[in-house]
């Protein structure tokens, strides 16, 4: 019995000393994964970061890229308190980001004090729903100019450049433009170039035979080529077509014709870049920055750029809605009356039922009533 017990007390004995080793075996190993998988944590959290290093090179240099072709703008800073936005403007439009767009009859790249105004186009942009109306003024519409007396708005950028222009447009239609973007023919011509064209509708012979006789004189200011239009109908329009067939006015329609015809022509070129990839609106940029002339800081375009492809064109429209021919020394286009315009321009654009006109306008407005007749 002793010895079977002896026996039995062994083989315990050996069989925890076998456990041991094994037991080490199995830590051992353990500490071996735990090593080897800290080991591939390390390697993973490596390549992680040089992939998120790498990333933030590549956006990085994006950015920079753009920035830079953003710094080629003929870039000039105004002051705001200039600008005639009245306390009441800034409180009933702080919604709407509007931008005084004005294409000048230059010949050269000189776009401040001395050019006219022959388009002037604001773009309202509504903040919450990214909706951009267009509004175009008629360039012989007869308003009130600082220094000046009564006038014709597009000659407003002529004496003053774009600051007179912007503060003759908050004055006289109580708006809160802060910011312009200023192009010339030639601009306009050779954005519409890179986009490939725009296709115009030519609704009749009358509007051929005049966007052809436009098309010489343009081709002339842009130094570019003067191809004709052979059809009516929808068409495919060069640079040079395209500005020659914003700037007729003398069909039936006359200069509210021509205006709507910007717009068009706008609205086209807007939803043609929309089609455009990444290199071809590159292109486009490099095209057209260089020849924009503005106050808005090139960290503002950038940062407005993610939000520009939601934006979408609504309701464009001329404006004074209500007007009427006068020769006095010139021919000039009487708005009837300035006030009741400027009431309907905010009720309809910038969804204001409740708007009533500054003292400012009316005072203006009289003024205008008195010099003309029109409207009493």
């Amino acid at each position: 019995m002793a010895g079977k017990h002896y026996e039995k007390k062994k083989k315990e004995v050996q069989s925890e000393n076998d456990e041991i080793p094994k037991a080490m075996k199995k830590e051992n190993n353990n500490q071996k994964d735990k090593k080897t998988k800290k080991k591939g944590l390390k390697l993973f959290g490596k390549i992680v970061l040089v992939l998120i290093i790498l990333l933030a090179i590549i956006i990085g240099s994006i950015f920079f890229a753009i920035y830079s072709k953003l710094s080629k703008m003929q870039q000039i800073d105004l002051n705001e308190e200039d600008l005639g936005v009245s306390s009441q403007a800034e409180e009933t439009l702080s919604e709407y980001r509007n931008i005084a767009i004005f294409g000048v009859d230059s010949r050269s790249n000189n776009l401040e004090q001395g050019n006219r105004s022959d388009c002037i186009i604001i773009a309202s942009i509504n903040n919450s729903t990214k909706e951009v109306r267009l509004i175009s003024v008629y360039r012989d519409t007869y308003v009130q100019i600082e220094g000046h007396g009564l006038d014709k708005i597009t000659h407003a950028y002529s004496y003053g450049s774009a600051p007179l222009a912007i503060k003759t447009l908050n004055t006289n239609l109580d708006l809160n433009i802060k910011e312009f973007v200023t192009v010339n023919f030639d601009s306009v011509a050779e954005a519409v170039d890179e986009l490939g064209g725009v296709t115009i509708n030519i609704e009749s012979q009358e509007e051929l035979k005049y966007l052809n006789s436009y098309i010489d004189e343009t081709s002339r200011i842009t130094g570019k080529s003067n191809e004709k239009v052979q059809n009516t109908g929808k068409q495919n329009l060069n640079g040079v077509q395209a500005v020659a067939y914003s700037r007729i006015r003398y069909t039936s329609g006359g200069d509210y014709k021509r205006t709507e015809r910007m717009r068009t022509v706008i609205e086209a070129m807007a939803n043609k870049l929309k089609t455009k990839s990444i290199g071809e609106m590159n292109s486009f940029v490099d095209c057209i920055l260089p020849k924009v002339y503005t106050n808005i800081k090139s960290s503002d375009v950038f940062a407005l750029m993610p939000s520009v492809i939601n934006f979408k064109i609504g309701r464009s429209m001329g404006w004074p809605y209500e007007t009427k021919g006068i020769t006095l020394d010139r021919w000039y286009g009487i708005p009837i009356t300035l006030e009741s315009n400027v009431v309907k321009l905010h009720k309809e654009i910038f969804d204001d039922a409740n708007y009533v006109a500054t003292d400012e306008i009316k005072s203006i407005s009289n003024s205008i009533v008195n010099k003309t007749g029109y409207g009493k």
